[in-house]
């Protein structure tokens, strides 16, 4: 697997979605890409092959989360199995502004993970993400942040996300909760479940892409460029198992849920 030169924890944030910094996991892209998730999880109206674009990344210094196609309770699903680990599925997209509508995903968790904090640098762990990478006025980053996109164009040929939104599941943050991440405020978290009430069953989401990205960021989105799931475990090097349902974009959302 090809390594970039340099690992420091603190460019975790940037190899998040950055091209080099993740490895396609050999034998994973095809046949997750030509899966009935896959198609299902393709723009409304784009051809099926489409759904070859989805890609198994692993990150630089970290255990690839295991991801697989599988029938479960009667649905098509994306298995993960994070072992102190942390990957993503990654398919590249491009909505502008004005076409934003919502995102709707599913997900089942059979057990939270223990000692999880994702306020926390060294218990950032969640069992399930959804996540969306937007263009923006990259001006407008920190000088903090401006300095780790560039230190990341260097190392790993392509710039750290100009903003990056997760859907999460949270220990004890309560529904509708934003956290920053702790590597960089160019990452937000927007919790949509908490706590070990609804475990073990699907839940079933739709949210507004753009009323969700203003209040975490208080700016009106760019262009969307990027989505994914990501399961990880490393921080607290833990074993967590999920299940995700298709990924699907579309047009006006309805009210969040």
């Amino acid at each position: 697997m090809k390594q970039c030169r340099s690992r420091p924890a603190a460019l975790l944030a940037a190899a998040l979605l950055a091209g080099c910094a993740a490895t396609p996991d050999a034998g994973k892209p095809t046949e997750l890409g030509a899966s009935p998730w896959a198609v299902q999880s393709t723009q409304p109206g784009a051809a099926a092959s489409q759904a070859s674009g989805w890609h198994h990344l692993a990150f630089p210094g970290k255990a690839p989360t295991k991801f697989s196609y599988s029938r479960k309770d009667g649905r098509d699903a994306i298995a993960v199995l994070a072992d102190s680990s942390a990957s993503m599925l990654r398919r590249k997209v491009r909505i502008e502004p004005a076409d934003l509508g919502s995102v709707r995903f599913s997900w089942k968790v059979p057990e939270l993970i223990a000692g999880a904090d994702m306020t926390l640098r060294d218990a950032d762990d969640s069992p399930v993400r959804i996540v969306l990478v937007f263009e923006g006025d990259r001006s407008r980053l920190s000088a903090r942040d401006a300095m780790l996109s560039e230190l990341a164009r260097m190392l790993m040929g392509e710039e750290m996300p100009y903003a990056t939104l997760m859907y999460v599941w949270s220990n004890r943050r309560p529904p509708g909760s934003l956290i920053t991440s702790p590597r960089t405020e160019r990452i937000r978290k927007l919790v949509v479940e908490s706590g070990a009430k609804k475990l073990n069953r699907w839940l079933d989401y739709e949210r507004d892409i753009r009323a969700d990205y203003e209040r975490a960021f208080g700016e009106a989105p760019g262009a969307l460029i990027g989505i994914g799931i990501m399961s990880d475990s490393d921080n607290t090097r833990t074993t967590v198992r999920a299940w995700y349902g298709p990924v699907r974009l579309g047009g006006s959302a309805q009210a969040p849920r």
